[in-house]
């Protein structure tokens, strides 16, 4: 039979090819995920850079890492289930790596000098925990991973704050442009010299050096460690030997409370005494306080697993990774941080037993859930997420 088949219009197809075309890009661009927090505006402006660039990786849903574990007792089904949605409402994907009670964790199993004492249960299992997460990375052989504790929360614009970290790392730790030797913007990186300054001037964001382009990591291709989560942290001390010296500074930074709210476990505060408001400072990490999120590159895996992971457990958690980051007899490694903190414990309404499975917070009760240093929390803001409305800013400034 023979079939006649009518011209389409050239007109109706150049309109199915446009539509088709520019949904193509709409996908493109949200990296396959619905961004939230493009439907919203500050009185300061806060967008999407534009252009191609490697540093947009962290847009992705791996927000520039190759992986995102969250490390999490099976048993808190509460805290994943709070995760899942708020990685899914800020598009990103996160995978879970079971954490452990540490009365589960046998005496043969935990590596100790001659004599030493078993640490609490608490220190243990927190350890092993995270360890399991560093062992994985180092496993699977990924590039670099971001690891979470599962209480924690971020600002809605967590993406665009990454964005700019990503770039002050590279100013921090990539070589300058067009020079032949490896130079850098920090005289003092990556390890003081004799004669180095013990100050260097700070580097704004908003007038940086030309540095090479980075090659395996949007947040560079110099670094071991960056600690995007904590509860206090200080700069480089001016006598430090082995600790660099440089600080990125960005001024007016929409997504930082005015300081009256920010709170830290480190005294003297010094980023209230020596920064004007709504600034944050990326540089080398010194004297951290808690790790809520850290990422590490493969290398820097390959290094934990084996100073904190074989050698002896002597210490919490924490300080094993301060060490390994300030070279106290965990070697030096390179390590960044940022202050106010990126990553912040969310403290929900309900029982304060419940706020902690390595500490007693006691018997009390939570009546406003909280979290530090968080302008625009997302765990704060779920209704207002999942319904599409304008969110609410937990630290509105006092001119607002």
């Amino acid at each position: 039979m023979l079939v006649v088949r009518h011209p389409q219009s050239p007109l109706l197809l150049l309109l199915v090819g446009g539509g088709v075309f520019v949904l193509l890009c709409l996908v493109l661009y949200s990296g396959g995920a619905t961004s939230v927090t493009r439907s919203f505006t500050t009185s300061r402006p806060w967008t999407r850079p534009g252009g191609s660039s490697f540093t947009q990786d962290t847009f992705n849903q791996t927000l520039g890492f190759d992986t995102i574990f969250v490390v999490s007792l099976p048993s808190r089904t509460d805290r994943r289930d709070a995760i899942t949605l708020s990685a899914a409402l800020s598009g990103f994907r996160v995978e879970f790596i079971d954490g452990l009670l540490g009365k589960d964790v046998a005496d043969k199993a935990i590596p100790s000098g001659k004599g030493q004492q078993r640490l609490p249960d608490a220190s243990v299992g927190s350890w092993r925990g995270h360890m399991n997460a560093i062992a994985e990375v180092v496993r699977r052989n990924v590039t670099s991973a971001l690891i979470l504790e599962d209480d924690v929360d971020w600002d809605i614009r967590l993406k665009e704050q990454l964005y700019s970290f990503a770039l002050s790392s590279q100013i921090l730790t990539q070589p300058l442009a067009r020079t032949a030797a490896e130079v850098y913007a920090d005289p003092t990186f990556p390890r003081p010299a004799i004669n180095s300054p013990s100050k260097v001037p700070d580097i704004a964001l908003n007038n940086p050096p030309a540095v090479r382009a980075p090659r395996t990591s949007p947040y560079g291709d110099g670094w071991d460690l960056l600690w995007l989560g904590h509860c206090g942290m200080t700069f480089a001390h001016e006598d430090s030997k082995l600790i660099p010296k440089g600080r990125v500074v960005q001024h007016n930074d929409p997504t930082v409370a005015e300081k009256r709210y920010l709170t830290t476990w480190t005294k003297p505060d010094k980023l209230k005494e020596q920064y004007p408001e709504h600034t944050r400072v990326v540089h080398h990490a010194q004297e951290s306080l808690c790790s809520l999120g850290y990422a590490i590159t493969q290398a820097g895996a390959r290094s934990l697993l084996y100073e904190i992971g074989l050698k002896n457990f002597d210490a919490g958690f924490d300080l094993l990774l301060a060490q390994f980051c300030e070279g106290g007899g965990r070697g030096y490694h390179t390590c960044l941080s940022v202050q106010p903190s990126f990553f912040n414990n969310h403290l929900p309404v309900g029982p304060k037993k419940g706020e902690s499975d390595i500490s007693d917070h006691g018997e009390g009760w939570t009546e406003v859930a909280s979290t530090p240093n968080t302008q625009w929390s997302t765990r704060l803001n779920f209704e207002a997420l999942l319904a599409g409305t304008p969110p609410k800013d937990q630290f509105p400034d006092s001119t607002a």
